[in-house]
């Protein structure tokens, strides 16, 4: 009994000996840190001067169309100049030149983008005001990755198709559309996926947007391109132009203006 004890009692004074006698908690720690301790000073962010308005450009951003002309555009098909219709500080969608693309290609950026259905759209469903930004634009090919455009002020369609979507894939937060005729704005923030070198998906693409000033996706994880039928997937690429899409159905051409990008 008496060896027992002994050997308690030296263990308890090995751990009495290793265990501070008064241990500090994190706030008794903090209360001797300076404020200094944990000020960053670098690297200072680059100065950007905001736009005199909430949807003007800001100093950095690349103008993709200022209403005067498509020198930031072309054909998606062959990379010929593009044909849309360039009327009153807007362009229109020709549905005889087909898709048009940014000259420029992109990884991650700030987009914004207003667009218009005209007030006497007819039609239904899909076939009411049918456009899309593919944010990503891989080749004439590929699906690449869009964000839907279409009339759904009292229209309905499937969920997953209507404004504000990532087609087939993520159905938008809220409904913020506006009647037929006004003007209509998308902010995107685009995080593109990253590839290994032989191909693999190393991290997925990720999407936020406001419609209208309303969060519709929040960081939304894509699981590849927004295909029209099937499941989506990844394809490898590394920048791609932001494309807007002529729908080709019956409904009346969308018009667009006001189109900016930061690249991130």
């Amino acid at each position: 009994m008496r060896t027992r004890l002994l050997s308690t009692l030296a263990v308890f004074a090995v751990a009495c000996a290793i265990t501070p006698a008064h241990p500090l908690s994190a706030q008794q720690s903090a209360d001797k840190l300076k404020p200094e301790d944990t000020e960053v000073w670098k690297p200072v962010p680059p100065v950007v001067t905001p736009g005199d308005k909430c949807d003007a450009p800001p100093s950095d951003a690349i103008i993709l169309f200022d209403g005067k002309n498509q020198d930031e555009w072309v054909s998606a098909q062959d990379h010929a100049p593009a044909q849309w219709i360039v009327h009153n500080g807007i362009f229109t969608v020709s549905k005889s030149s087909g898709n048009i693309e940014t000259k420029r290609h992109f990884k991650n950026y700030q987009l914004h983008l207003e667009f218009r259905i005209p007030a006497d759209i007819t039609g239904s469903g899909q076939a009411r005001g049918n456009s899309g930004v593919f944010l990503a634009s891989t080749g004439p090919g590929d699906d690449g990755y869009e964000l839907q455009v279409l009339d759904n002020y009292k229209n309905e369609t499937y969920v997953n198709g209507m404004v504000g979507s990532l087609y087939k894939q993520a159905i938008p937060l809220a409904n913020a559309a506006r009647k037929p005729g006004e003007w209509e704005t998308y902010d995107v923030i685009w995080t593109a996926p990253e590839f290994s070198s032989d191909g693999s998906l190393k991290s997925p693409a990720y999407a936020t947007v406001f419609f209208n000033g309303v969060l519709v996706e929040n960081h939304f994880e894509l699981k590849g391109q927004t295909l029209y039928i099937g499941k989506p997937f990844y394809k490898a690429y590394d920048r791609a132009a932001i494309k807007l899409q002529a729908h080709g159905d019956k409904s009346e051409p969308i018009s667009f203006r006001n189109i900016w990008v930061r690249e991130l």
